[in-house]
């Protein structure tokens, strides 16, 4: 059995570096088009992987090229990929614009990972089951996630990206729930937050997760535990690139927690590495080996 378990989604993204997001109804021209390994799932996956821990994915690809390329990528990371389900559907693809800031805005065509069903997950039951973490987000079925939410007996970390409502027993099973701000206020159902107070006021009025962890990109992180709340500031870099910045900020907390670290101290992990990441082009191919980081 794995220690991790990622159930989520598994994209190949395209990257164009822009001047700037364009605006509605704007056609604009953009620098060389890029393509490389992504999906949240897929990059949590790897994330975990790099950092030594041993990872299972459930996920779904095409029957596709891409698709072929996608779990051959995942498996030379040391993954485990016989749960991976391949599909008559075009594997999940991204558009990704980059702004020279590093900061990138994304529409996601979901392909095969919208396929991935509840008897799927069903039939890896014990795979789940038997997972020391399961971590999981939102670029797959809402079923799906509260399927594996039931069916999860360790540690349930859930990054709720893309935003979207929450069934109030998935929430219930939270061990740790990774949002930014504005995932946050969508499930609050309020405007995000400017200040750190407010942004604790909003996660500690959420009903049932351990703790909440709110990520703030270029201002670091927010720990909410126990009625206290806990910033910890990033350190300055030179922004290329924050595509995958998330995605190694959950793969890290997840590390650190099975390392025993208190949740304050796992999230400053993960701030680390996802310094590393935004400094450099791409998701998956961006993420940090152990021997990078200095912990």
């Amino acid at each position: 059995m794995s220690e991790v378990v990622v159930v989520g989604s598994i994209n190949v993204d395209l990257s164009i570096p822009v001047a700037h997001a364009p605006n509605r109804g704007e056609t604009m021209l953009g620098g060389d088009l890029t393509r490389g390994p992504g999906g949240k799932g897929a990059n949590q996956a790897a994330g975990c992987a790099r950092l030594g821990r041993s990872v299972t994915m459930i996920g779904a690809v095409g029957d596709d090229p891409e698709g072929a390329w996608m779990v051959d990528l995942l498996s030379a990371e040391g993954i485990d990929t016989s749960y991976i389900r391949t599909l008559e559907a075009a594997t999940g693809q991204a558009v990704i614009l980059v702004e020279p800031d590093g900061e990138s805005t994304i529409v996601v065509a979901p392909g095969a990972n919208a396929a991935l069903s509840v008897g799927d997950i069903h039939a890896v039951r014990d795979v789940i089951s038997g997972a020391r973490c399961v971590l999981v987000q939102q670029e797959i079925d809402a079923a799906v996630v509260r399927e594996v939410a039931r069916i999860a007996r360790g540690l349930f970390v859930l990054n709720p990206a893309p935003s979207r409502p929450l069934a109030p027993e998935v929430l219930d099973r939270v061990d740790v729930l990774v949002p930014n701000r504005f995932e946050l206020a969508d499930l609050c159902g309020r405007p995000a937050a400017g200040s750190l107070d407010e942004i604790a006021a909003m996660a500690g009025s959420l009903e049932g997760p351990s703790a909440v962890v709110v990520t703030l990109g270029s201002n670091g992180a927010l720990v909410v535990e126990n009625g206290e709340h806990f910033h910890v500031p990033q350190r300055d870099v030179v922004a290329v690139d924050a595509t995958a910045a998330g995605d190694t900020f959950c793969a890290a907390l997840v590390d650190g927690l099975l390392d025993g670290l208190t949740t304050l101290e796992a999230a400053r992990r993960a701030n680390l590495s996802a310094a590393y990441t935004v400094e450099r082009p791409g998701a998956l191919s961006s993420m940090p080996f152990r021997e990078d980081l200095t912990l």
